[in-house]
């Protein structure tokens, strides 16, 4: 089974998410590029997954697949 990772804003600070499986937030990065980074070694090391990007408006960005 594909396991999901995504990267999504912090509504209420200066900040990026990690999130996995939809559920509560993994860590808070206060760059985007290196959230983005690290959600993508975790995913290659839990390959499959899929790493979904949202920008500040929780549009898809960007998706990538490991």
């Amino acid at each position: 089974m594909i396991k999901k990772y995504a990267i999504t804003p912090n509504v209420d600070a200066d900040g990026w998410f990690i999130e996995v499986e939809n559920v509560a937030p993994t860590a808070l990065y206060t760059s985007k590029d290196a959230a983005i980074e690290k959600a993508k070694q975790v995913a290659k090391e839990n390959s499959p997954s899929k790493l979904v990007i949202y920008d500040q408006f929780k549009n898809v960005e960007e998706e990538h697949s490991f």
